[in-house]
């Protein structure tokens, strides 16, 4: 029998939160190995590489990581830029894989095809916790790992167009005609797109990102379809949002929508799909709609099948672990008001496995990229058997009182306002750790329903103050 203690944690996956693991055990003078299906680091980061983030450099890197590469010269960003996703793969999460305490570590073209226990099925519980991980690669090969920390993300499992759950009727045979979240429509996705009927469904940031680019394309109908009545939580907390990319996000969206530019369509549930030759038709049963394609950004879904010999606990309805789903759901939570948590809610009964980043999330929309970094933190430590600093968990965001909305949407820094009215915010008593604002209290059911405001009168600012 393999000894336990000699064998490393192996890491699922090599993006932000993935990398960020690998950072830590570092540090921490663990063995480990990484497991990558791309062929680079942060493969899934790129595919949406021409989008930019809401956040600014300081909320996307990671202590560890930035104590390892400021050792090896790392010329840090500026915090207070807003990165592309390209530009934090290229500057960020490359440098970080590329260094020697990580780059020998990290395999490429690694597939995970099933994690289970050697010699044991989930069935059986004779020295279990003794027994080493077996983690089967695509091409067949084994892996013996002491500990299993799977941050492989949610993104190569978006969920489906039909508002049931599966596959709308049709919706297979529609395929080629469906896009998943994030195209890039001005760039290489272009002539897809332009001069095109577009039916964008989702009512989350990355649908708010695509209408505003298609919106831009010469010649284009942009329809925008949402299972909900009002689009009151896509636009968000507006110029309350205390990220003001993603306030400006929301206050353009608005202002397209009520313009004409992108027609919307509310309480539209999709139901059937008919492909046409050159068009598809979308029908909610009662409504149907003729374009020329699709945009599904309807969000994502965990894939936990890769597990399915271990002993998971989860949520019957997030798909995340019983202890975190309380505090992650959307029907009562925005990313804003998720608290912090650490390995304690992350445990599952199979002792040395934990799921990390987004997927620990489940169907949840809730996460964020530094909550990710501080559950990698919390769980290297338990690893580690630090216990007391594996408890100590604690979240580094930014508070509420944002000034103004009107941050151009190509802009790459939070300081590019136009004219902002107001000087440093007054103090907030916010409870420590509560997370990231967005002016929005609560998740799908308590977020208000009326939040687009009266025209601004005559000589009176468009645009939120602070008061």
């Amino acid at each position: 029998m393999t000894e336990l203690g000699t064998l490393p944690i192996a890491v699922i996956g090599a993006g932000p939160v993935g990398l960020a693991t690998a950072a830590h055990l570092a540090e921490r003078g663990l063995p480990f190995v990484v497991l990558e299906s791309g062929e680079q680091p942060a493969a899934a980061v790129r595919s949406w590489g021409h989008v930019r983030l809401f956040s600014p450099w300081r909320y996307n890197i990671d202590a560890a990581a930035a104590r390892l590469l400021a050792d090896a010269g790392w010329v840090r960003p500026d915090n207070d830029k807003l990165p592309t996703g390209e530009q934090l793969a290229a500057d960020y999460l490359q440098p970080l894989a590329d260094l020697p305490a990580l780059k020998p570590h990290v395999r490429y073209r690694a597939r995970v095809a099933a994690i289970t226990r050697l010699g044991l099925d989930r069935l059986r519980s004779t020295g279990r916790e003794e027994t080493p991980f077996l983690i089967r690669l695509a091409d067949g090969e084994d892996v013996l790992a002491r500990a299993v920390v799977d941050a492989s993300g949610t993104w190569s499992t978006p969920n489906v167009l039909g508002a049931s759950g599966i596959p709308a009727h049709g919706e297979a045979e529609a395929a080629a005609y469906v896009e998943t979240a994030l195209p890039d429509v001005l760039g290489r996705d272009r002539e897809r797109f332009e001069g095109r009927r577009i039916l964008v469904v989702g009512s989350g940031h990355s649908a708010a990102n695509t209408l505003l680019l298609l919106a831009g394309l010469p010649g284009t109908a942009v329809t925008w379809a949402i299972r909900a009545t009002s689009p009151a939580r896509t636009y968000g907390g507006e110029s309350a949002d205390a990220l003001p990319a993603r306030g400006a996000l929301g206050s353009r969206l608005r202002e397209h929508v009520e313009s004409g530019a992108i027609a919307l369509l509310t309480g539209f549930n999709v139901q059937k799909l008919t492909a046409n030759g050159d068009s598809v038709e979308v029908s909610d049963g009662a409504r149907a709609i003729t374009v020329d394609r699709i945009v599904s950004a309807t969000g994502f879904r965990p894939d936990h099948t890769v597990a399915a010999e271990l002993r998971l606990d989860l949520d019957p309805i997030m798909g995340s672990t019983r202890a975190l789903a309380p505090l992650i759901d959307p029907n009562q939570h925005s990313c804003g008001t998720v608290p912090p948590h650490g390995v304690d809610e992350l445990t599952h009964p199979e002792a040395g496995y934990y799921a990390i980043g987004s997927k620990s999330y489940g169907r949840a929309p809730t996460f964020l990229m530094a909550t990710g970094y501080e559950q990698a933190r919390s769980v290297v430590a338990a690893l580690a058997g630090d216990w007391a600093a594996a408890r100590d968990v604690q979240l580094d965001l930014p508070e509420t009182g944002v000034c103004s909305s009107n941050v151009p949407l190509d802009a790459d820094t939070i300081e590019a306002e136009e004219g902002g009215c107001c000087g440093t915010p007054a103090a907030v008593t916010e409870p420590a750790g509560r997370g990231l604002a967005t002016g929005i209290e609560g998740g799908l059911l308590r977020a208000p329903l009326a939040v687009i405001g009266a025209p601004a009168k005559s000589g009176e600012r468009a645009g939120g103050c602070c008061g």
